[in-house]
């Protein structure tokens, strides 16, 4: 049929300007937002890949290069023996700039809003003018030791914030959900300039206490009308709590969040005194909407005074200090175990006379270890 005899009707379907397109094409969409920090992106020109000596990288450490913070803390948490020796050079490298920072702790339930909280608490930190970092322990699969390490992603304002930096960490099976080599984490945080870190935690448990051990302020997020309340958690973590923050208290939930308050306040008082002379509190907040969260702050910094004062802060790292000393040294040992010549073969035979009744525990223990 000839172009003139077309039914007029019927739409030009011709990409021609000012003509209608077909229904399949596909409008011009909206960028996405990049998916990294253009502050990291900056600087990670300024980092050779072939700058990776232990001295390249405490230098660019200490003067705020994220990358080569990223690649330090990369190096702590390998299991490989040539990168710890590099990770501890690095460390000595960089000790003298450790210790000028706040560390903070938050711990709780399962859903309880952690990271919605953090990402409020965080921007809010930013805007006291101070560098926050974050480390977010993520838990790993028994089965196959991976993590999803999904912090970073629900933490998007963070993320690409310039003073705040982000390191979702998997907790490779380490008690209490807390990576390994957190610790050395933090230091490297510390020496880049970071001067509030929080440590997040997988969960709640007997076991989260070990996080305990390596801030100087504690807090425990709860939620209102999740079951019985005083019973919901174990009372080792309540008694270790500089404070209890009831999240999400918004909306219908306000009336609740604020009668969990007071019952978690009455039951802080029920505890034996604390040895830095605080007295932890409850209080209520929100994550989402941000109700509380300054409260939370001044809290922190009257806590961080008050034991600054009567020389709990100074006691607290130093125990902290000794005790992460000695269970480093126990891993160490227990490790060294394991490597000795024909300790697997001995500990398979052992196993073999447990199961078949032929021996006891505590026999086969003290024949290992040579007694």
């Amino acid at each position: 049929m000839d172009q003139e005899n077309k039914d007029p009707q019927k739409p030009n379907r011709s990409t021609d300007k000012g003509v209608a397109k077909s229904a399949l094409s596909v409008n011009p969409g909206v960028a996405d937002a990049p998916a990294i920090s253009p502050y990291i992106k900056e600087q990670r020109k300024s980092l050779s890949k072939k700058e990776t000596s232990p001295e390249s990288l405490a230098e660019g450490i200490v003067t705020g290069n994220r990358t080569a913070l990223s690649k330090a803390i990369t190096l702590v948490e390998s299991n490989l023996e040539e990168h710890n020796d590099k990770a501890q050079a690095i460390l000595e490298l960089v000790m003298p700039k450790v210790g000028n920072s706040i560390r903070i702790g938050i711990t709780g339930v399962p859903g309880v809003g952690k990271s919605t909280f953090i990402e409020s608490f965080g921007s809010y930190i930013l805007e006291q003018n101070r560098k926050l970092a974050v480390l977010a322990i993520d838990p790993s699969s028994q089965r196959t030791r991976g993590s999803i390490l999904g912090d970073k992603t629900r933490m998007e304002v963070l993320s690409k914030a310039e003073h705040a930096f982000i390191r979702p960490s998997p907790s490779s099976g380490s008690l209490g959900g807390v990576a390994r080599k957190t610790r050395e984490s933090m230091y490297l945080c510390e020496a880049a300039g970071f001067d509030t870190i929080i440590i997040e935690t997988v969960g709640v448990g007997q076991s989260e206490t070990q996080v305990h051990s390596m801030v100087d302020f504690f807090l425990l997020l709860m939620l209102a009308g999740a079951g019985d309340d005083l019973q919901g958690i174990k009372r080792g973590i309540m008694e270790m709590a500089d404070l209890i923050a009831i999240n999400k208290a918004d909306g219908p939930n306000e009336a609740y969040a604020s009668r969990a308050r007071a019952e978690y306040e009455s039951a802080l008082h029920l505890f034996p005194a604390p040895e830095s002379k605080w007295t932890p509190r409850a209080t209520t907040c929100s994550g989402l909407g941000g109700k509380g969260i300054d409260e939370i702050w001044k809290l922190i910094l009257d806590y961080i005074s008050t034991t600054k004062s009567n020389g709990y802060y100074v006691k607290n790292r130093e125990d902290q200090t000794k005790t992460w000393f000695e269970e480093s040294l126990r891993e160490a040992v227990l490790d060294q175990f394991f490597a000795t010549d024909g300790k697997k073969e001995a500990i398979s035979l052992s196993e073999s006379k447990l199961m078949s009744g032929k021996s006891t525990l505590l026999r086969e223990i003290k024949s290992l270890l040579g007694k």
